[in-house]
């Protein structure tokens, strides 16, 4: 591929990553932390622009890289209205939405309006998002619930189960869009998708919907018992969106939303730490094995990726339960910056073509 040198931004709530890429390798990577005083002093997400793009900036400076050698800037897609996977150029509309944030506030959001922004400044540099976590490709039958006010949303780590399904893909010489395979990211929440021929066409809500229980998150809970709680005057409504998605799964149970640190206690005999650990990895195998229904059982591979794929204490329960259906592969951790520049550097080279926001 051409070497076009490439920046890539990807804010968190409490830093902001950024990346440079000459074609493919990285030459810069550094993760800008902020504290909580800093981000005190804005009332909201969109408040924190200049703060971040000036820090960006800055850092860019002190590395002495010039930012007109630019071609691109890629930035972490945001919540915006579901859109099929992609690279997406910044247009009126998306900006529009990202600043609105309409489907919820989070800091991910100005990752594509700082990449804009930058932009601007430098002679036919471009922006982009790409692969941001409202990606939707769900089959219709997939979006359908027990009740038409509540419809599955698609909410999951897009950009990284779209880049390791490629990655496998080119592993065994074969097509994205030539091969069905079900991904199983595994972080601080967990989604697994049915990925059919490049379209991801069933995933699970891996921030406040349903699927597995995570270290952070509760996943599917029992209807119910869930109602009750809700009118119980136990908890408060902030207190209970919590329990889904912050303080639920591994942290309601062990207090700790450390993976590694179970797996340890579990090997050094902790009866406790080991069960609730299988118990998820027993969720997620269930959850494989539905994935492997929807796919009608034409699987060509079984991805295992994210942070907890480290753990081969997880892996193997999963292994043990689904290894049966389809080759088995573990990538572990996860690489958003790589997999933002590759998006970027496939527009500039030609190799895919942009869709449009609207």
């Amino acid at each position: 591929m051409d070497c076009f040198k490439i920046l890539v931004i990807n804010p968190g709530s409490t830093s902001t990553k950024i990346a440079v890429y000459q074609g493919c390798e990285s030459i810069f990577l550094k993760t800008l932390r902020h504290s909580a005083e800093q981000m005190a002093q804005f009332e909201d997400i969109a408040s924190q622009f200049s703060f971040r793009k000036e820090v960006i900036l800055n850092e860019l400076v002190q590395a002495d890289i010039d930012i007109q050698d630019f071609a691109a800037i890629v930035g972490r897609g945001g919540m915006v209205k579901p859109i099929e996977s992609g690279v997406y150029e910044m247009n009126a509309a998306l900006i529009a939405d990202l600043k609105k944030g309409v489907l919820g506030q989070h800091a991910s959001n100005l990752g594509g309006l700082i990449a804009d922004d930058i932009a601007k400044n430098i002679p036919n540099a471009r922006a982009f998002i790409a692969d941001p976590v409202v990606v939707d490709e769900l089959q219709d039958v997939a979006r359908i619930t027990g009740h038409p006010d509540m419809p599955r949303r698609s909410i999951f780590h897009a950009l990284n189960q779209k880049a390791v399904a490629k990655n496998y893909a080119k592993e065994i010489e074969r097509k994205y869009e030539d091969i069905n395979v079900i991904v199983a990211h595994l972080g601080g929440g967990i989604s697994v998708g049915a990925h059919l021929k490049g379209r991801i066409i069933d995933v699970n809500n891996a921030l406040d919907g349903y699927g597995p229980f995570s270290p952070e998150r509760a996943g599917t809970l029992p209807t119910g018992a869930l109602i009750d709680a809700c009118y119980s005057g136990k908890y408060t409504y902030e207190e209970m969106r919590k329990i889904v998605n912050g303080k639920g799964g591994m942290v309601a149970h062990l207090g700790t939303n450390q993976a590694h640190e179970v797996e340890k206690k579990a090997l050094e005999g902790d009866s406790h730490n080991l069960l609730i650990l299988n118990a998820m990895s027993y969720q997620i195998g269930k959850t494989i094995g539905g994935c492997a229904a929807v796919l009608k059982g034409e699987i060509d591979g079984i991805i295992i990726t994210g942070g907890i794929a480290h753990d081969k204490t997880v892996c193997a329960y999963i292994k043990d339960m689904v290894g049966w259906i389809a080759p088995f592969k573990v990538y572990p951790g996860e690489d958003e910056m790589k997999a933002l520049a590759e998006n970027g550097l496939a527009v500039l080279s030609g190799e895919t073509t942009c869709k449009v926001y609207e």
